[in-house]
């Protein structure tokens, strides 16, 4: 066995498969955020959308393909020359780019979705390839749902694209369907028996709907796959898909038995995972591995002897190596610029002056309500002055009341950017309820609440509470989140920021319809 470790590529599809997951779709700004901090992460290869979807994918690849650098930035297109060409525009301003190419290769899926016999799909699979190759030299292909294809024709598939051009093959466990013995004698399978597959990357890509979407990757590089493709904190259709996080620190963890290494900077896991979190408004299980909160918790009297021992008894990782700082600095209204610099920095955040500035000034007026304020406070102070959907509308004022015999009122006073004040008085189920009626009739934006959720974001009876709005309006969803040491005004916040986001996606219809008038016919 060589003593010198194989490098692993980590393929990043949070952007595009990670998105498809339900309410978890980002908009552009935030899609350029991930992609920046995935950038920083260190991943080899951001797969940035598929621009052939929409105007809005095309747009949002083009954006990461012109202001990120690095990673090599990928974008899917299906096995058509519209899909592919639309691909390679959107990426042409990135230094390194990769399109990849799939195409469904199971029986199931060529008879109930495609129609197609084996002899139009190694056609096609071709000619799809061929046409990338022609406008990038790093092409890949994907079979998609492998797992569940003819081992045979799976090789024919493979080597047709080897031979159009490919330079990497992968191997999707598309609907999460194997297991790793049955995994690993697929990969053996194909290294034995497609013609030129020593001169391509394998690559694996596998969805968790049986929970083993890690440990199939992980079963796949023993097996000579030497790219992942994965989300931060496993994001994605149905179940979701290989959690990078996971896999990452397994690799790095294991490494004795691995004998492989990656270019991820594992100390970036944390405050990746929180970023992603935030945007996208997934929560993060207590009890997931590597970035939960219950990660490297010990709360049983046995396990905290040992740790107080030698903390290697109860821990595999140390809570650094993923760039959770541990910590007995509390903050507090005396804590000056240089503490609070200092704490923002270790917990994995980089703010320019302008940002440092404004996240301080909140920090401060924060502290005067708290008597002490923890990690999960100022991260979410971070996290919001990062993502918050600007105006048009401002929250100047907020009352309610409520009793426990009665309904609740509130009365909103907002400005919008426009000039305009406006106050207006609602009653409802309780002070939240009432709150959002207010808003609804100050705004003329009537939503359907679809959910409602707050949990605490640090410690303490003063904790803060972060409040997450999910609705429906207009046949499309909207969130938006907010924290406060008041839930309620956590809860308003959060709703406004959703009209505020349904204002914002008017503007941009208005201005398409505008300039598509002014276009001359």
């Amino acid at each position: 066995m060589s003593t010198q470790p194989d490098r692993v590529l980590i393929f990043d599809t949070t952007l595009r498969d990670g998105e498809q997951s339900p309410g978890c779709s980002m908009t552009a700004p935030e899609k350029l955020r991930v992609a920046r901090a995935l950038g920083e992460l260190g991943v080899d290869v951001i797969e940035a959308g598929f621009p052939a979807a929409s105007r809005g994918d095309f747009d949002s690849v083009a954006t990461v393909a012109r202001e990120v650098r690095g990673p090599i930035i990928c974008g899917l297109a299906r096995c058509t020359f519209e899909d592919i060409e639309a691909a390679a525009r959107a990426l042409s301003e990135a230094p390194r780019h990769r399109i990849h190419v799939f195409l469904a290769t199971s029986a199931i899926h060529r008879q109930y979705k495609l129609n197609m016999a084996q002899e139009e799909i190694l056609r096609l699979a071709a000619a799809g390839v061929s046409r990338a190759r022609a406008l990038c030299d790093d092409v890949e292909f994907s079979a998609e749902d492998a797992s569940r294809t003819e081992l045979e024709f799976l090789a024919q598939v493979l080597e047709a694209a080897i031979g159009a051009g490919a330079t990497t093959l992968n191997i999707p466990d598309t609907v999460g369907y194997t297991v790793p013995d049955e995994f690993a004698e697929l990969f053996r399978y194909l290294r034995k028996n497609v013609r030129g597959i020593e001169k391509v990357r394998l690559s694996v890509h596998c969805h968790d709907d049986l929970g083993m979407a890690v440990a199939n990757s992980l079963t796949a590089v023993v097996a000579g796959a030497r790219q992942i493709e994965c989300t931060i904190n496993g994001i994605g259709e149905r179940a979701g898909n290989c959690s990078l996080e996971e896999v990452v620190m397994a690799l790095k963890t294991r490494a004795a038995f691995f004998n492989v290494s990656t270019g991820v900077q594992t100390t970036r896991l944390y405050p990746t995972s929180r970023l992603v979190s935030s945007i996208t408004g997934m929560p993060i299980p207590r009890n997931k591995a590597v970035v939960g909160e219950n990660a490297f918790a010990h709360e049983s009297g046995i396990h905290q002897h040992g740790m107080l021992k030698h903390h290697s008894t109860y821990e595999i990782m140390r809570p650094q190596e993923v760039g959770l700082a541990r910590t007995h600095l509390v903050l507090g209204k005396h804590s000056g610029r240089h503490a609070f610099r200092e704490r923002v920095q270790a917990l994995g955040f980089e703010l320019d002056e302008a940002e440092f500035n404004r996240v301080f000034e909140e920090f401060k007026a924060l502290a005067d309500k708290k008597k002490e304020l923890f990690d999960g406070d100022i991260e979410a102070l971070v996290l919001r002055a990062e993502g918050s959907a600007p105006g048009p509308w401002t929250l100047v004022d907020l009352t309610t009341e409520a009793h426990s015999n009665g309904p609740a009122r509130a009365v909103v006073r907002l400005t919008h950017a426009d000039g305009r004040a406006v106050e207006q008085t609602a009653g409802g189920d309780g002070p939240v309820d009432a709150a959002f009626k207010a808003i609804e009739a100050a705004t003329g934006i009537s939503v359907a609440l679809r959910k409602f959720e707050v949990h605490a974001v640090s410690e303490g009876e003063d904790a803060q509470g972060e409040a997450r709005v999910y609705v429906e309006y207009n046949r499309q969803s909207y969130r938006g989140a907010s924290v406060s040491t008041n839930i309620v005004e956590s809860g308003t916040r959060a709703f406004l920021e959703v009209i505020n986001r349904i204002e914002q996606s008017h503007e941009r219809v208005r201005s398409r319809k505008e300039r598509a008038a002014a276009t001359p016919a």
